[in-house]
């Protein structure tokens, strides 16, 4: 992943002008424009809107959506608990407002373009808990304090032979990975699979991402795409537009992908984030090339302590389901140990890179991610960290899985404990943001307790 080169949003992610979609909506070759914000669980939902009309009356005053977006479950049924919307407020709207900076073809729908969208209050007040207006509060204070979050996130997925409807019927057993055998860096493995990896690199570069590479992973069937990083806020909007359009793709060729956690027995699918610090001009407030160990300044050491003092209370939204917990196994390359160390995949906070390529990858989340949120806790987390000069550790040596560290909480209810009760959390997000996705955690803890599970079958329908 390259850190050397940047360009701010506003200047270069923006893959289509609104006098662009003018003449592309005159000419015929747009017809809909889906507007599009982002839920709790890290999905787009919104709308498709007719291209004209999206330009007579959208773009002037947005479009509304059902408050219940933000206050479902994964399977969009209505739940208790949330303070922003219920039957007893009448479950009300709340205004989509495009951010003109995310406008862009989507090349593989026909004649279809797309915006995301800000969340607001009918009365253009900001909705807290909105994924993306979290971390815009936390792109603000680190604004404030003089500097800008690079971001880069890296996104595995498990590809399937079987269509997602013939998934499903076979209740996700005895499914078919593309690959049968470990294709980590094989090029005749990923070749196998190139036509639909292919197919997904170039639509997502007409969408106005920049490609890196693509390489097979550790689990049958397991591939990453990479993209150069960006600023916080777009590389969060490329990250949810990539996975939507990644598994539409899959989808009308025949395959079902899946980002998820923990799909099997084998090696989980994550989503490491690569972050660094910049000032507002560029300048490398982390790096120093003086510093012969680890080439970090001393705000970059603050940055990496303030990782390390908040990332057990920031694990809800790293790991924000319950399959989430099952990826951190020893020996897997998913963390279990907080530890930073300097090239060292088994800590779950690893430095990598020099000079202007000086990063930290924060190996902690899965491919369920949703972005917005975990990006937030980390730039919250350095700050913090800098704010009250925080002492760093020495960088860990040798094999953290071994080591006696404190580890990554082992289950959602852990996380769950630990993100309710935290001052921190409260003082950086907001007792709204805190209370929201606490609610969150505890519908997915109810329903999975209420669940009678393939395990219980076969472990007792015999037996008992």
């Amino acid at each position: 992943m390259d850190f050397l080169h940047s360009d701010r949003y506003a200047d270069s992610m923006s893959a289509l002008s609104v006098d662009q979609l003018r003449k592309a909506v005159a000419d015929g070759s747009v017809d809909t424009v889906i507007v599009a914000m982002t839920d709790m669980q890290g999905r787009l939902t919104g709308k498709r809107i007719h291209g004209q009309f999206f330009l007579d009356e959208v773009l002037k005053h947005g479009t509304e959506g059902c408050n219940y977006l933000l206050a479902v479950d994964v399977d969009m049924n209505t739940v208790a608990g949330y303070e922003m919307s219920s039957w007893e407020r009448g479950y009300s709207d709340f205004a989509l407002m495009p951010d003109l900076n995310t406008l862009r073809m989507v090349p593989w729908q026909p004649g279809a373009a797309m915006v995301l969208a800000d969340v607001q209050w009918l009365d253009h007040t900001d909705v807290v808990a909105s994924p993306r207006q979290v971390l815009r509060k936390q792109i603000a204070a680190l604004e404030k304090a003089g500097m800008v979050a690079m971001c880069g996130t890296e996104l595995e997925f498990v590809v399937y032979k079987d269509t997602y409807e013939e998934a499903w019927n076979k209740a996700y057993r005895d499914l078919t990975p593309v690959n049968q055998y470990n294709v980590d860096y094989s090029i005749l493995g990923g070749s196998r699979i190139e036509p639909l990896l292919r197919r997904i690199r170039l639509a997502m570069a007409g969408a106005g991402m920049t490609v890196e590479s693509v390489k097979g992973e550790c689990n049958f069937g397991q591939h990453e795409i990479a993209f150069k990083y960006s600023d916080a806020l777009s590389n969060c909007d490329n990250h949810v537009i990539y996975k939507n359009g990644a598994k539409e793709i899959s989808s009308e060729e025949g395959y079902a992908l899946t980002f998820m956690a923990k799909p099997n027995m084998k090696e989980g699918n994550s989503s490491h984030i690569h972050l660094s610090f910049r000032g507002l001009k560029g300048e490398l407030v982390m790096a120093d090339d003086s510093d012969k160990v680890d080439g970090m300044s001393e705000l970059g050491r603050q940055f990496i302590a303030g990782q390390v003092a908040h990332l057990r209370e920031l694990s809800l939204l790293f790991a924000p389901n319950i399959n989430s917990y099952k990826r951190y196994v020893p020996g897997s390359f998913a963390p279990t140990a907080i530890r930073w160390g300097r090239d060292n995949r088994t800590c779950a906070l690893r430095l990598v890179g020099h000079g202007a390529g000086l990063r930290l990858e924060n190996r902690v989340p899965g491919g369920d991610v949703n972005p917005y949120m975990a990006v937030a806790g980390i730039i919250a987390a350095g700050l913090d960290g800098i704010n009250k000069k925080m002492k760093l550790e020495p960088a860990f040596q040798g094999n953290a899985y071994a080591s006696d560290s404190e580890r990554i909480p082992a289950s959602m209810n852990e996380a769950l404990d630990l993100w309710e009760k935290s001052a921190w959390i409260k003082e950086a997000f907001g007792a709204e943001v805190q209370a929201h996705y606490a609610n969150m955690a505890r519908i997915e803890i109810a329903a999975y307790g209420s669940a009678v599970t393939d395990w219980e079958l076969f472990r007792n329908f015999e037996r008992f």
